[in-house]
C-alpha cells in the first residue's frame, strides 16, 4: 500500500459523491457531470481549509508588520547565521506568529491536486480502477468530454486540435486568474507599502507564480486544470472578501475601509437630522389677505353728494 493510497480513495470518493449527485441532472457519461464533480471537489477542499485561510492570513499580517524588524536582525547578525536564526525565533514567539503559517493552505493542497492528477492520468487514462472508481466509473470517466476534449487529456498528449485549443484556454484562464489574486493581494492588501520590504517579495510572486502554472500547465490533464482554475477563482473571490471587509491595517485596502465607513456614519448621520430641518426650514403661512367690500349707499345720499351735500359722520348706511 503506497503513501497515497488513503488520499486517492478520498479523492475518489469525494469524486463519485459529487458525481452522483450530478448524475440526476446530466447524462453519468457526460463531461458536465464530471467537470462538476471536479468542481464540487474544490468547495468541499476549500470550505475545509477556511480555518487555515484564516490563520495565514493573520500570519501574512503578522509578517508583514515584522519586517522591518526581520531586516534589521539580518543586518546585524549578517555574520553569524546561528545567531541570527536565534533571534528570528525568539522574535516570532515573542509575536506569536510563524512563517511557515502562510504556506498551510497551499502545502495542504498540494497532496490533493497530486491525487486528482493520479486518478485521471493512471486511473482514467490508463482505464485503471483507482480508489472507489470501479472499471465502470473509470470507463464512464474515460468517455466523458467538454467543448469536445477529454477530461484526461493534456496539451502535449493530446492528438486532436480541439483538445489542444480546451487545454491552452484553461491554461492561460489558470495563469490570468493566479496573476489577479497575486495582484490583488500586492495592490491592496499589503501594509505600509511604500515602506515595507515585503513588498518586493510580493512583486517577485506576482510574476513567478503564473510563470510556473503556464509551463507547468502544458502536462496538466484538464481535469486537473479544470481544478486548479476553480481553486484560483475561489482564492481571488475569498481574498477580496477579506480584503474588503477585514483589511490589514496601513494598506490601501484599510483607506478605503475608513472613507466607505466615514460616508456610512456621514449618511447615517444626515438621515437622523432630517426631520428637525424640516421643521426649521419650513416657510411660515402666508397672512390672509381680506378685502374689504365697499359700502353701498342709499340713493339720497348719493344725490346728496351729487348736489354738494357732504354726508353726517354719524349717518349710518344700510
Amino acid at each position: 500500500m503506497g503513501l497515497l493510497d488513503p488520499l486517492y480513495w478520498i479523492v475518489s470518493w469525494v469524486l463519485v459523491a459529487w458525481h452522483s449527485f450530478w448524475s440526476r441532472i446530466f447524462p453519468p457519461e457526460s463531461g458536465a457531470a464530471w467537470a462538476l464533480a471536479i468542481v464540487g471537489l474544490v468547495v468541499v477542499i476549500r470550505v475545509l481549509l477556511i480555518p487555515l485561510f484564516v490563520k495565514q492570513i493573520k500570519a501574512q499580517r503578522a509578517l508583514q508588520i515584522l519586517q522591518p524588524e526581520i531586516k534589521a536582525i539580518q543586518k546585524r547578525f549578517k555574520d553569524d547565521r546561528q545567531k541570527q536564526s536565534e533571534e528570528m525565533m525568539k522574535l516570532y514567539r515573542e509575536n506569536g506568529t510563524n512563517p511557515f503559517s502562510s504556506c498551510l493552505p497551499i502545502l495542504l493542497q498540494m497532496p490533493i491536486f497530486f491525487a486528482l492528477f493520479h486518478v485521471l492520468s493512471y486511473g482514467v487514462q490508463k482505464q485503471n480502477p483507482v480508489g472507489v472508481m470501479d472499471a465502470e466509473l473509470v470507463a464512464q470517466a474515460g468517455q466523458a468530454t467538454i467543448f469536445g476534449a477529454s477530461l484526461d487529456a493534456t496539451f502535449l498528449s493530446a492528438d486532436d486540435l480541439n483538445a489542444k485549443i480546451v487545454s491552452m484556454v484553461l491554461i492561460l484562464l489558470m495563469t490570468l486568474t493566479t496573476f489577479i489574486t497575486q495582484k490583488q493581494l500586492l495592490v491592496k492588501g499589503i501594509a505600509n507599502a511604500e515602506s515595507n520590504p515585503f513588498l518586493q517579495q510580493q512583486k517577485l510572486l506576482v510574476y513567478v507564480f503564473p510563470l510556473m502554472f503556464a509551463v507547468f500547465g502544458i502536462n496538466f490533464p484538464i481535469g486537473v486544470l479544470i481544478y486548479w482554475l476553480t481553486t484560483n477563482i475561489w482564492s481571488m473571490g475569498q481574498q477580496y472578501y477579506v480584503i474588503r471587509n477585514n483589511p490589514a491595517p496601513g494598506s490601501k485596502a484599510y483607506e478605503e475601509w475608513e472613507e466607505r465607513q466615514a460616508r456610512k456614519a456621514a449618511k447615517k448621520s444626515g438621515q437622523a437630522g432630517a426631520a428637525p430641518s424640516v421643521v426649521e426650514e419650513e416657510a411660515p403661512p402666508e397672512p390672509k389677505v381680506v378685502r374689504n367690500q365697499p359700502k353701498r349707499k342709499r340713493r339720497s345720499q348719493r344725490k346728496g353728494r351729487s348736489g354738494g351735500a357732504e354726508p353726517s359722520p354719524n349717518e349710518e348706511t344700510p
